[in-house]
């Protein structure tokens, strides 16, 4: 199999049905956020904590889901789709997660060791990627389970960079205004 097929030199590509698009459009552009996202979750394996690194695992092949379903835009039942149990098991490891942690007192500054901040940058990627879907929503029917996986998961990200942080104990500091 090539890796390039020329396809694309026009400015157009192939959605899973196989119709024709512009690179520029809503639904390339919000699944290649949500790529720019997976591929930012793998640069921050291995975390160096084992449970985090198995969770971001199974998110990275999560958003191999959600590419799917993005790039169809007439699913068959058997598509790989997002859906609620995707974004019960974020919610489930959210809830976990932050038994480790002090609760908030207010916002925090993204940063701290080398995985947290990491994490806290993946997360802001995720809420641009969650943007660009909204964007394709209101033009196009999606399926609507995405928007919830996509916020879910930001949700976790800065779980995630709190607890990868306190365990590496680096402090959270708070913003000064």
């Amino acid at each position: 199999m090539s890796i390039y097929t020329g396809r694309g030199d026009e400015g157009e590509t192939d959605l899973r049905d196989m119709s024709r698009v512009s690179k520029s459009s809503y639904r390339i552009e919000a699944y290649g956020s949500v790529d720019e996202a997976n591929a930012l979750l793998g640069t921050i394996r291995p975390t160096g904590h084992d449970d985090v690194d198995d969770l971001l695992e199974t998110v990275q092949n999560h958003l191999h889901v959600v590419q799917a379903d993005l790039a169809n835009p007439d699913p068959d039942p058997d598509d790989p789709q997002v859906e609620s149990r995707h974004t019960e098991r974020l919610e489930d490891r959210i809830d976990a997660f932050d038994e480790e942690l002090e609760p908030l007192t207010s916002f925090i500054l993204p940063g701290g060791g080398e995985a947290g901040a990491a994490l806290h940058h993946a997360r802001a990627v995720v809420r641009r990627a969650e943007r660009r879907v909204v964007d394709l929503a209101r033009s196009e029917p999606i399926n609507e389970a995405v928007v919830t996986y996509l916020n879910r998961l930001s949700d976790l990200l800065f779980t995630l960079g709190r607890v990868v942080n306190a365990r590496d104990g680096e402090p959270e500091e708070s913003p000064s205004y």
